[in-house]
């Protein structure tokens, strides 16, 4: 076994294609949303208790902090399917070529970034 060879382990100064960066927020936008879920849970279930509880909620979900949660929810969920969408379409034999897989993976990281920021103008 050769024991001079070269072992990079600076990985900001690797260059991943799309479809790694598309992979890998797959992987952080799920984590993401199981964080996220249980607030938003709670969120609901104090929503549909009664009509002073609704109230409450739409008083409490006026905060910053709240609207950050759920833009960031939003946000993930959203780039979550898109590129669980990709997935399922490569696991069908849909864009499995290089090229292919690196238009649909720009083609997830740009409809997510636009459908981010529309969120992000609904959600304010």
């Amino acid at each position: 076994m050769n024991k001079k060879r070269p072992v990079n382990l600076d990985l900001s100064t690797l260059k991943y294609p799309p479809m790694a960066i598309v992979s890998i927020l797959h992987r952080i936008s799920g984590i993401v949303l199981f964080l996220f879920l249980p607030i938003m849970l709670f969120i609901l279930g104090q929503s549909l208790q009664s009509a002073d509880s609704f109230a409450q909620m739409l008083v409490m979900l006026d905060h910053p902090i709240y609207k950050i949660i759920i833009w960031g929810f939003s946000a993930a969920m959203t780039l979550h399917i898109l590129s669980g969408i990709r997935h399922l379409l490569m696991d069908m034999g849909f864009g499995e070529h290089l090229e292919t897989g690196r238009r649909t993976a720009n083609l997830v990281i740009i409809l997510a970034i636009i459908l981010t920021i529309f969120l992000g103008i609904w959600i304010w």
